[in-house]
């Protein structure tokens, strides 16, 4: 909404300053120390809030040190991290943007997920929360919502040379003609065009790109027609399990929330080089017009998990509850997709596949044991693994933070397999 106030102030009265709202980085910029700034002014006051409503964690007796000491702390903290969210990203987005609608739509859709399995939880006394058959259709539905509109919407499109686009048999939206420097340094016109198109960026390939289309191959001219069967299926498996991924994290003070902070980052910095024609031409990475105004989306995102870490970091103040942890992991995913990365996430969110990884090994190994010998055997000391090592004695904020630092070099990697090919 100011983007457009400062638009018009600088048009009709030349306000000075006014320009500034034209640069992505300083809204970027504004966008993370508003969201940062709301959450801790206001941070305490919902926390006490949620203390008055009697939304207390229900503890499980595990075993684990400290346990106990965590029944009654408020949840549903992942409202605070919404809230902050999305009052920067209307104030300073471009609204008009689909992407930038598609992030707000997946926040919300998600959100309204997870406060119902919360609201079950703490109001109806139910410690199985939302049915788990309730919780994977919301998931496809938005993977269907992004799918579809990445196929359908003429916005969403990749810049390629226009002879390329023409072998592929590849549907132009927009032709127009660039000036590119040669080997002499002189400028040469090229022929470009905006194109609908499966291309996504993928590691360790030469030319560093892969079509969706390719797979369906053998069908000839007709592959197109029938790209939605590969990309909505792709599309929901990467929003559901990104989504539970970032819920089984969250289990220890500071896990899920820190290690999300590292991913949104990341994402942001891939989001302003692929709108960004110089940037991605020099790294050889997907034009991809528009991309740019997520980076604020993906700024005022970070901004709200350092704040929420303020009060989420141990001994935790209040918990996310799935309210967050399924909010900000159907984010990660839909941000991933939409700025076609979506290959980087097994590197990039390398936590959120070992915790589901460990919960997947943990359940099999447990069942084929017992099927096996009539008794059941364990892979690990508990699962997800982040209770492992709870339970060999580390305290949770020095797993926390060694598993923040896996973060970053997780994704260090994930932003150097883009040069490696």
């Amino acid at each position: 909404m100011l983007y457009y106030l400062f638009e018009f102030l600088e048009k009709t009265y030349e306000l000075k300053g006014a320009g500034l709202f034209q640069f992505i980085s300083f809204r970027a910029a504004m966008a993370m120390v508003l969201s940062l700034l709301i959450t801790l002014v206001f941070g305490t006051r919902i926390i006490r809030s949620l203390r008055n409503l009697q939304v207390g964690e229900s503890v499980r007796d595990l075993g684990l040190a400290g346990q106990k000491e965590k029944e009654g702390t408020p949840t549903m903290g992942g409202l605070m991290i919404i809230g902050t969210l999305l009052i920067p990203v209307l104030l300073l987005t471009k609204l008009h943007n689909v992407y930038i609608q598609l992030l707000i739509l997946s926040t919300l859709w998600m959100s309204a997920i997870g406060f119902l399995d919360d609201y079950i939880k703490v109001f109806k006394k139910n410690k199985a929360g939302l049915s788990g058959k309730f919780k994977i259709v919301g998931q496809v539905g938005l993977g269907l919502i992004v799918a579809l509109t990445m196929l359908m919407h003429d916005d969403i499109v990749v810049r390629m040379p226009v002879a390329e686009a023409i072998d592929q048999g590849l549907h132009i939206v927009d032709q127009f003609t660039v000036e590119v420097p040669t080997v002499n340094a002189e400028k040469q016109s090229v022929e470009m065009a905006y194109v609908k198109s499966s291309l996504t960026n993928v590691p360790f390939i030469k030319g560093n790109v892969f079509s969706y289309s390719s797979i369906l191959g053998f069908l000839g001219d007709n592959s197109s027609s029938f790209l939605w069967l590969i990309f909505i299926p792709v599309v929901i498996f990467i929003v559901t399990a990104v989504s539970n991924g970032a819920n089984l994290t969250d289990g220890i003070d500071g896990l899920a929330t820190g290690t999300s902070a590292i991913i949104v980052v990341t994402l942001g910095a891939l989001a302003y080089v692929s709108g960004n024609a110089v940037i991605s031409e020099y790294l050889k990475i997907l034009y991809i017009p528009y991309t740019g105004e997520m980076a604020i989306f993906a700024a005022a995102f970070l901004g709200s998990c350092i704040g929420f870490l303020w009060f989420n970091t141990y001994p935790a103040k209040v918990f996310m509850g799935d309210t967050g942890s399924l909010t900000i992991g159907g984010i990660i995913a839909a941000f991933a997709i939409l700025i076609r990365k979506e290959l980087l996430l097994p590197i990039l969110c390398g936590i959120f596949l070992i915790e589901t990884a460990s919960v997947i090994l943990q359940v099999s190994y447990f069942k084929y044991t017992k099927k096996r010998t009539g008794e059941g055997k364990r892979i690990f000391l508990m699962s997800p693994i982040h209770h492992h090592y709870q339970k060999k004695g580390i305290h949770e904020a020095q797993i926390v933070t060694r598993f923040w630092i896996v973060g970053i070099l997780l994704a260090v990697l994930a932003l150097i397999t883009l040069k490696i090919r």
